[in-house]
């Protein structure tokens, strides 16, 4: 099985940027986790501070990558008003989670609607780095 993990803006900073919210702990330490944990998945991993490319990502990964069974996607503050990025994951027919690392409705009362997550098959929240595993599980579950 074949899943990409696509992470949206300022996820690039993860370990640097705001660790009290986010943690200290880079992606790519998580990423090597993630595979270590999970040997039959074959893991694709994407991050994009730029709203196009994760929409060019997403549409690739829908019709030209016969091979993934399904996409992770933090799409960080795009989740909050990227109406095209909630098009792009409705015009595929794969299945989509969405995670955030922090609880989105404990945060800035602009962070508490996600536009992008009815798109999507379920979205996790509030579980920290954890969140990306709990999403690789519901992957292999089903």
């Amino acid at each position: 099985m074949m899943i990409c993990i696509i992470n949206g803006p300022n996820l690039n900073l993860l370990g640097k940027r705001q660790p009290e919210i986010y943690g200290s702990r880079t992606f790519e330490d998580v990423l090597d986790e993630l595979k270590a944990t999970f040997p039959a998945t074959e893991i694709e991993y994407f991050q994009s501070n730029c709203e196009g490319a994760i929409i060019d990502k997403i549409h690739a990964l829908g019709y030209d990558t016969p091979s993934c069974e399904g996409i992770v996607i933090n799409p960080g503050a795009y989740a909050h008003y990227s109406y095209a990025i909630a098009d792009a994951i409705s015009s595929i027919q794969l299945p989509v989670v969405e995670v955030h690392i922090s609880n989105i409705h404990a945060r800035d009362e602009f962070r508490h609607k996600s536009v992008t997550a009815p798109s999507c098959k379920a979205m996790l929240c509030g579980f920290g780095m954890k969140g990306y595993e709990l999403a690789l599980r519901f992957f292999n579950a089903h």
